[in-house]
């Protein structure tokens, strides 16, 4: 059964800095594209980043420059590095493969406000 933990998620102030982790089990993430993906109160939920088999990263525009996503392929984690955070990256965050291919986990909470 492939199952995906996401945690790291916290209140950070504007500007601040967090470190989002995703645990992979019964599949191992570097097989596949990862990708993190957010949803804010009231919106869709939207991809955000995502990362290749060959390490290949890419990024909405709205967090390019200070997000950064990774991959520990020892520890089968897939990571989410936001830097400058601003209070609209404020949303419940989640991993999951791309295209989506389990259901969705519980996510974590980042709310970024003064």
């Amino acid at each position: 059964q492939v199952q995906l933990v996401e945690s790291g998620g916290g209140l950070v102030q504007p500007g601040g800095s967090l470190r989002l982790s995703c645990a992979a089990s019964g599949r191992h993430v570097s097989l596949y594209i990862m990708g993190w993906y957010r949803q804010a109160p009231g919106k869709e939920r939207e991809l955000v980043a995502h990362i290749t088999r060959g390490g290949i990263t890419n990024y909405a525009d709205s967090v390019k420059g200070r997000f950064t996503i990774s991959r520990d392929n020892a520890k089968n984690t897939v990571y989410l590095q936001m830097n400058s955070l601003k209070p609209e990256d404020t949303a419940v965050y989640y991993c999951n493969f791309l295209p989506i291919a389990v259901p969705w986990g519980q996510g974590t909470q980042v709310t970024v406000s003064s």
